[in-house]
């Protein structure tokens, strides 16, 4: 390494570790490091397993410390900086897009005018330049391809600009470090750089980058090639950057194997779903998307398939989002929920550890994988803190058998489920409730599926302490009960299936006499410690009648009063009322709408007949789509009325692509068709199906039902949809009631 070389990667050293500033210099060059510039600058992705990358439209990563640019790998980044100059310039941005069905991402680009002396000595737009990358396992792979298209030879100096600073994705979030692990020098071999890292964890990390053909300089910090290209004469390079975790071997493969790799395992996955196809293209396009998206996020393990949260922030494993995800899907795709309920039978809590918020039988909340977690300067590396995880496990395994009559998988999780089963035994207050308190001071404060600090209020605003009990999962219990005691009798355990029958019962009527707000029509959000109901309005008591657990009079109020407008905002239902103290459009958890939360409550609406309700959410969901950028449905976004905008308004930090917002439409389908799968009777039921007025005909093609497949078209009438067989394989019945 060269003196100028060694002074330029201790300036790197030294701005990797330095506290949070205003602002950084990097190279006499000034980065204001404000979060409000963010949404400012368009972002594009790449996702595999345990990796991402995000990138500006340019294809590059350019040098923004905090924010969520950079190629990821388990919860670190391996490279902030990746940038390309062109004689010394920024090419110029012709155009970038997803290729592949989001498997690769290209990017078109073209040299800037150049000057020399005031004079033009290169006219701009003389050399075409392709970016094409693709990401597997923990390599991004990226080829380029350079075309002269002048009529003079032209001496082309490429700079490849790079740096590595091994942040781990919670410093990016905000939380501040007292001290990291040690950059160590570079090592530079032919044709390939290391750039090291030994972490406080002890564990060795390194950014390796490998440039076929090799550069003309290969540096700390850029690599340089020459390419002498005559009129019409074209040059290719191609950079595998690989994020290497201590001592096991990467394998570089080419791009095109790689894409091809990525490919192939994607398309595979969605052969599991039944092709669906409609009259509106816009609808198609969501779908379509949707899917995309899951397929995305899906990652394999040894359990099976499972998707990840979403990205930036949550690409890892969380129990709630992908048991609610499989949900979701279910009816379309019971794979994903068979790979997710193993999976997370096998990291099912199996001790008492209050650093962890772990106890026996405890369903997962989430398990991270960088510096900071395995330090322990975050909880999470192994973290319990969710109390709806554990009874939607147990839903979830119920809802999966009567889908699939696959009994050998219920033997098999059998004891996981009696172990979830005895821990919801064992929290339950004497009224049969389950309540969380943090056991740890550094977990979440509020461990449902809202789970911000403020989420959980009374109606003056004051916040709800702890033990509580939140209305939908005192639901997701009931459910869960019912559902093991069917599962029970099926395996012959007829005692176990009467106990749990019999607290389902106690625990509705108990319900109905500590939540129900009869003055508002709904259900209180939560009951605080001293069993004092919160008087708020919120989105929570939609998720009462998808479990089930509300009578058919409270039904119908809830119904009625979260279509009400300070609740249904015209793009979906917020998720708390404007009325409330704490309501805020602009809040994660205090009147935004997240898509997942009206999916569910779409779902709910129909179990208690309000095909009415279902087809205005899925409407407002659907045209809220429209106004999205690339009809991907994000986490949430801003609970603003729809007559003040004229598309939903983002909200700035949310999660882009969300494995439950991406399974919402699939879930808001199928409550519109009132589907119902019962495999134990090989029976498909449509239950007062209903198309809205922009979807007149709709095709599902290759419904599986155990063994046998099924084509079918729903067309839309006046009253009801109408469903017409158009192909069958194997024994498999359709029902139609209205």
């Amino acid at each position: 390494m060269t003196g100028d070389e060694r002074a330029e990667q201790n300036q790197w050293n030294a701005a990797s570790v330095a506290a949070i500033p205003d602002s950084i210099r990097v190279q006499e060059e000034y980065y204001l490091l404000t979060s409000a510039l963010a949404p400012r600058h368009p972002q594009v992705l790449l996702n595999h397993g345990d990796s991402f990358a995000i990138f500006d439209l340019a294809g590059d990563i350019p040098i923004a410390r905090h924010e969520a640019y950079g190629l990821f790998h388990r919860g670190t980044r391996f490279l902030n900086r990746f940038e390309l100059r062109l004689n010394g310039q920024f090419p110029m941005l012709l155009s970038t897009s997803p290729t592949h069905e989001g498997s690769a991402l290209v990017t078109y680009l073209s040299n800037a005018d150049e000057l020399r002396d005031g004079q033009v000595v290169v006219l701009r737009d003389t050399v075409a330049i392709q970016r094409s990358k693709t990401l597997l396992h923990d390599t991004l792979y990226e080829a380029l391809h350079f075309h002269n298209y002048g009529r003079q030879p032209l001496r082309l100096e490429l700079e490849v600009l790079f740096a590595a600073d091994f942040a781990d994705v919670f410093e990016l979030r905000g939380t501040k470090r007292m001290q990291r692990g040690s950059l160590a020098a570079p090592i530079v071999e032919p044709g390939c750089l290391r750039l090291p890292y030994q972490g406080l964890d002890g564990v060795r990390r390194e950014t390796v980058l490998h440039f076929s053909p090799a550069p003309q300089h290969l540096g700390a910090t850029n690599a340089s090639f020459l390419f002498d290209l005559g009129p019409g004469e074209e040059a290719a390079l191609e950079i595998q950057i690989v994020c290497h975790v201590g001592t096991a071997p990467s394998s570089v493969r080419t791009f095109p194997a790689a894409l091809a790799t990525v490919c192939q395992e994607r398309n595979s996955w969605r052969q599991h779903f039944p092709a669906v196809s409609s009259d509106n293209e816009d609808f198609n396009t969501w779908l379509n998307r949707s899917l995309q998206d899951l397929a995305i996020l899906r990652t394999v393990g040894p359990q099976g398939s499972y998707v990840y949260a979403g990205i930036p922030w949550f690409a890892t494993i969380f129990g709630r989002d992908g048991l609610i995800t499989a949900l979701e899907i279910l009816a379309f795709s019971p794979d994903l929920a068979a790979g997710t309920l193993r999976t997370l039978a096998h990291l099912q809590g199996q001790q008492v550890n209050h650093e962890r918020d772990e106890e026996p039988g405890k369903i997962l909340h989430e398990m991270r994988y960088g510096e900071m977690a395995a330090t322990g300067e975050i909880p999470f590396a192994r973290y319990y803190g969710s109390v709806d995880a554990t009874p939607l496990f147990l839903l979830l395994l119920a809802e999966y058998s009567e889908r699939t009559a696959d009994l050998a998988l219920v033997h098999e999780l059998w004891p996981a489920a009696v172990a979830a089963m005895r821990w919801i035994d064992t929290v339950a207050d004497e009224a049969g409730y389950v309540t969380y308190a943090r056991r740890t001071p550094r977990g979440l404060v509020n461990q449902g599926w809202k789970d911000s600090h403020d989420a959980i209020s009374h109606a003056d605003g004051t916040l709800a302490e702890p033990p509580i009990a939140l209305a939908e999962v005192q639901a997701y219990v009931y459910a869960a009960r019912r559902g093991l005691a069917r599962l029970a009798r099926r395996l012959g355990h007829f005692a176990q299936s009467a106990t749990w029958d019999a607290q389902a019962t106690r625990l509705r009527e108990q319900f109905h006499r500590d939540f129900w707000l009869a003055d508002e029509g709904t259900f209180a959000l939560a009951l605080d410690g001293q069993r004092r109901p919160c008087r708020v309005v919120s989105s929570n008591a939609g998720h009462c009648l998808f479990g089930g657990l509300a009578e058919e009079d409270n039904a119908r109020q809830v119904i009625s009063r979260l279509m009400r407008d300070d609740m249904f905002c015209g793009w979906g239902i917020r998720t708390l009322s404007t009325r409330a103290r704490r309501y805020n459009p602009m809040s994660y958890h205090n009147g935004s709408v997240w898509p997942h939360d009206n999916a569910i409550i779409a779902a709910g609406f129909a179990r208690y007949g309000g095909s009415t309700q279902v087809q205005q959410l899925f409407t407002a969901l659907f045209e809220a789509s429209l106004g999205i950028e690339n009809r991907r449905l994000p986490e949430l976004f801003c609970g603003f009325a729809r007559h003040q905008h004229p598309t939903p308004v983002p909200y700035p930090v949310a999660c882009k692509p969300q494995a439950w917002a991406a399974g919402s439409v699939f879930l808001l389908l199928q409550a519109a068709l009132g589907l119902r799968i019962d495999a134990w009777e090989r029976r498909v039921t449509f239950e007062r199906a209903t198309l809205p007025p922009w979807l007149n005909r709709l095709t599902l093609q290759g419904l599986q039902v155990c063994d046998a497949r099924v084509d079918l078209c729903i067309t839309r009438g006046q009253w009801h949809a109408a469903v017409e067989v158009l192909k069958r394989e194997g024994e498999v019945e359709v029902v139609v009631r209205t």
